[in-house]
């Protein structure tokens, strides 16, 4: 989005570069990407850093009010409410499409956000191993609020990690090392010392929880959480303790802002960076524009029961009303040069909330197919997963 500097980026890439980065990338930690990661970064203009922020700031004094604590209520489904809810999410994370406005001008809308973590670990390392094979112009940093790569290590532990010893405190997934983000379960281990275990390696003792490692019995204080719902359902997963039962365990973040600050969320909040959207299950009548609609399934995660092609037989053949929301369709803007067709970018604006919402670090995803994700971008080059930059 800095047309000097990418030009003068495109113009010194080579293959040879961009393999010795994936080199590095993929032996820095014991896990290696499993997702494509991108060519290049994002260079943020001062203008489209600012609409960023402010956007962000827009979106988190709404999610501070009374009124979204009461709109939020019935966020989660009956029967899986999580004891002893923090006052606000620890993890917070927004996305946006660059798209442009009426004038012309590169201009964020909001995708989606989620009250849970994203790869906040991957996302230290990366920059530092892009900074070792391509030229990032001085004074460009990943990071926003201040943060450096000491602040930000230092942050991410206090808000994982506490007062505990790293030892007792563990991320939670699904068989942790067949995920496709277990690179940055490796890079959480490596940066704060805490490890990943699978759910099904925990044992309860009473309202206590514990994992072996090396034969020894390790009780566990605090829970990084990072098992997705909708995966632990449909998959049927058996294991030893129930989230809705009252653990001795303090939960980081806690799995009840999985439902509440989601897709759910979307219909209640009010800026020129937020499409319109509604809850399916309470309209009264379509939008006369459906095909300017797209449908979206509550709790999935990448991209799972998006529906972009709707009409009124489709919507109405829904049961699960409830579940669904219908939001304005976005246009993604082809933004970033390559060496064939301009990509698409999704910028995620990642929050750490210990006092208050802290705008720490962001990821990006670039396309040139229908959608984000791997599905749509198969045997394409310079689309996947990266950062951006900014002075």
């Amino acid at each position: 989005m800095i047309e000097e500097i990418r030009k003068q980026y495109n113009r010194e890439f080579t293959e040879g570069k961009y393999a010795a980065f994936q080199e590095e990338l993929n032996s820095y930690t014991y896990y290696p990407a499993d997702f494509r990661v991108c060519e290049t970064p994002l260079f943020l203009s001062d203008s489209m850093r600012d609409k960023l922020i402010e956007a962000g700031e827009e979106i988190t004094a709404q999610l501070q009010t009374d009124a979204f604590k009461k709109q939020c209520a019935g966020a989660i489904p009956k029967g899986l409410e999580v004891p002893n809810e923090d006052a606000h999410t620890t993890f917070l994370q927004i996305d946006y499409a660059i798209c442009k406005d009426e004038n012309g001008d590169f201009f964020p809308q909001l995708i989606e956000l989620q009250g849970f973590p994203s790869l906040y670990a991957f996302q230290y390392y990366l920059p530092r191993i892009i900074r070792n094979h391509f030229s990032i112009p001085e004074g460009f940093t990943p990071y926003f609020s201040g943060m450096n790569d000491e602040k930000y290590a230092e942050m991410l532990s206090k808000v994982i990690v506490g007062e505990s010893d790293p030892e007792n405190v563990i991320l939670l997934e699904i068989d942790p090392a067949s995920q496709k983000t277990r690179i940055d379960f490796a890079s959480t281990e490596d940066l704060i010392k805490v490890k990943s275990v699978c759910i099904t390696k925990i044992r309860k003792r009473g309202n206590k929880l514990f994992y072996t490692e090396n034969g020894r019995e390790i009780p566990v204080d605090r829970i990084y959480n990072r098992v997705i719902y909708d995966e632990l359902k449909r998959k049927e997963i058996k294991y030893d303790f129930r989230f809705t039962e009252e653990l001795d365990v303090k939960w980081v973040g806690h799995p009840n802002w999985f439902f509440k600050i989601s897709k759910y969320t979307l219909p209640f909040l009010k800026s020129r960076y937020v499409p319109k959207s509604f809850m399916l299950n309470e309209l009264t009548e379509y939008p006369a524009d459906l095909e300017n609609y797209v449908l979206k399934p509550l709790f999935s995660f990448a991209g799972l029961g998006v529906k972009i092609d709707i009409d009124k037989k489709s919507l109405d053949e829904i049961t699960d009303r409830e579940n669904y929301i219908l939001q304005h369709k976005i246009e993604y803007t082809p933004l970033i040069e390559t060496p064939d067709e301009k990509s698409r970018v999704e910028i995620r604006m990642m929050y750490l909330w210990d006092e208050e919402p802290v705008l720490v670090n962001n990821l990006v995803r670039t396309s040139k197919g229908k959608m984000m994700g791997v599905d749509f971008n198969k045997n394409k080059v310079w689309v996947g997963s990266s950062c951006a930059f900014h002075r």
